[in-house]
């Protein structure tokens, strides 16, 4: 059974349980109501006029085969969930402890919000509770053989009885639920019409129960006409904050909305010129990234794991792979619904309060989504190698890696917005509408806490911008003005130190800018509880799922 895969997790997981219980009644924090205030729940909707009776059987299948990784995350973070949200009897307690996948609050840099529960350990479960780095390095150093296996972003690291460690494939210790997610795609596999769908999803179903990713990788870019997707594995290593190199499982059912995809087809050509006129050294542009990759829209009608844990990601880039980027480019999917609620519910009350009353029309739904379009558009730019013989940015940057890559992201993606309306390729709307949403995103942004590398890159790019002019405050209003004669060279000069740092694989340079700039400051800090004390989420959660189950109907599932 897996759950005694976990027995060491396991038997931590029921003393903490017992122990916070114990501690303090229910468990439950004095201001739970303002934690769960922080989230306004929303639903997760599409158009679904255009799908078939076929496409609605296969929703349901992949949202079963989602909610599979949706448990192994929380094995992945916790070890034995079961027994501690069995254990708390506050409904409330137990939807707050659900949202963040354990009792340590995710936008509140990870601090323990259950009495007794102690802190987070930076490699979640992935990793021994009593490891630590320097165990981790010396034991790789002295047998360099395993050391592919220890990095490797499909394992988990253990303890044997005589205490040293060893690694533990993914495929192995989650077999059985892997299993289930994978016989769900495979059904779904035969009920798609697309032939592209069909082979991507058998691929995925082999992946899964393998570890090896790269051809479900390959099929994924390949799909192009498909109405219906699903992202689904390890993927992002965000959870591991110890070294960065396990991915956490996850999943996006979703819906492709076509026409705003055409809207948005013509930017992924633009890249290799964009990569040439990166504001750096030439060493650091030299790669060329791959432009068979595409961008569209979609409409998410499920969540699970990482993906939906505290803060709630609105857009993806994938894979991750940094050879199959340089290859074929990465697919970029803008999450229209996720994105519009966010934008209704936390963007426009935010810049109302925040932003300079005469600049607030230029917070505009256009200009987030744009924004939020080219920080996935961006990841495909810079250098994935690092310049020094350090092997990829990845592996070099190790935890700083995520939280480097996201600056990366979001500073040259507002660079491609003011050279594409430089160019005349964008010509709607007015970069100032780029600029001052990209502000007034920074606050929405830095909310996560210092636990979420998104939240550590904005608040990098906040000082940094602070430094060089890009904005001012006016103390009286106490609102923010973007200085839009100075955003060019505070972007510039932001590019070229992300760019140098991840292109050096400076490990020591990223933790010292993330040291030091990647934190709140106390005016900052009163300005962020303005936006608490009036009543503005931080982020959403989802109604989601509910009413794709199909009710009694007859599908040929043969192909």
């Amino acid at each position: 059974m897996m759950e005694s895969l976990h027995r060491s997790r396991a038997a931590w997981g029921i003393a903490l349980a017992g122990a916070l219980l114990a501690a303090c009644g229910d468990g439950a924090p004095s201001d739970l109501d303002q934690r769960l205030a922080q989230y306004a729940t929303v639903d997760l909707t599409t158009d679904t006029t255009a799908l078939t009776r076929r496409d609605r059987v296969m929703i349901s299948l992949l949202i079963g085969a989602a909610a599979q990784m949706d448990t192994l995350f929380w094995h992945q973070v916790y070890g034995d969930y079961p027994t501690l949200l069995a254990d708390i009897k506050n409904p409330d307690l137990r939807r707050y402890v659900a949202i963040n996948y354990g009792p340590w609050d995710r936008l509140r840099g990870d601090e323990p919000f259950l009495t007794g529960a102690g802190t987070k350990p930076a490699g979640a479960n992935f990793y021994p509770r009593d490891m630590t780095k320097e165990e981790f390095e010396t034991f790789v150093a002295a047998h360099p053989d395993q050391a592919a296996a220890f990095k490797s972003l499909y394992t988990l690291i253990r303890r044997r009885p005589d205490g040293t460690l060893y690694a533990r494939p993914y495929r192995e210790v989650y077999a059985e639920r892997l299993l289930l997610a994978a016989a769900a795609l495979r059904t779904a596999a035969d009920l798609a019409e697309d032939e592209e769908l069909h082979r991507y999803l058998y691929a995925r179903a082999d992946a899964l129960r393998s570890d090896n990713f790269g051809e479900s990788d390959r099929a994924w870019l390949d799909m192009k006409d498909n109405t219906i997707d699903i992202v689904i594995g390890p993927i992002e290593t965000y959870e591991d904050q110890l070294f960065g190199y396990k991915a956490a499982y996850e999943a996006f059912v979703l819906v492709k909305d076509r026409a705003w995809s055409r809207r948005l087809a013509r930017y992924a050509a633009l890249l290799p010129s964009l990569q040439r006129g990166l504001p750096v050294a030439a060493a650091y542009r030299r790669e060329m990234p791959g432009t068979e990759g595409d961008l569209n829209a979609y409409d998410v009608l499920y969540y699970a794991g990482d993906a939906n844990a505290g803060s709630k990601t609105i857009a993806i880039n994938l894979p991750n792979d940094e050879q199959i980027q340089l290859e074929m480019g990465t697919r970029r999917l803008q999450l229209k619904n996720a994105v519009r609620a966010k934008f209704e519910t936390i963007m426009v009350p935010l810049a109302g309060l925040l932003i300079a009353e005469d600049q607030r029309p230029h917070v505009t739904f256009d200009a987030f989504f744009a924004n939020t379009m080219f920080h996935e558009v961006a990841h495909g730019l810079g250098i994935k190698h690092t310049i020094t013989g350090r092997g990829t940015v990845r592996e070099a940057l190790k935890a700083h890696a995520s939280a480097i890559e996201e600056g990366k992201a979001d500073i040259l993606g507002l660079y491609m917005v003011a050279r594409l309306f430089e160019q005349g390729v964008i010509t709607e709307g007015d970069v100032r509408d780029n600029y001052v949403t990209f502000l007034a995103s920074i606050f929405r942004s830095v909310r996560f806490g210092a636990s979420s590398a998104h939240g550590k890159a904005n608040m990098v790019r906040f000082h940094v911008f602070q430094e060089l002019g890009a904005f001012s405050r006016d103390s009286v209003t106490g609102t923010y003005r973007v200085n839009v004669d100075r955003i060019p060279e505070a972007i510039r000069a932001l590019s070229e130190q992300l760019l140098v740092l991840q292109g050096d694989g400076d490990y020591e340079g990223a933790g010292k800018l993330l040291a030091e700039k990647g934190v709140i400051g106390s005016e900052l800090q009163a300005d962020l509880d303005r936006l608490a004390a009036a009543g503005i989420p931080v982020d959403v959660v989802f109604r989601q799922g509910e009413g794709w189950m199909p009710r009694t109907v007859s599908v040929t599932t043969g192909r």
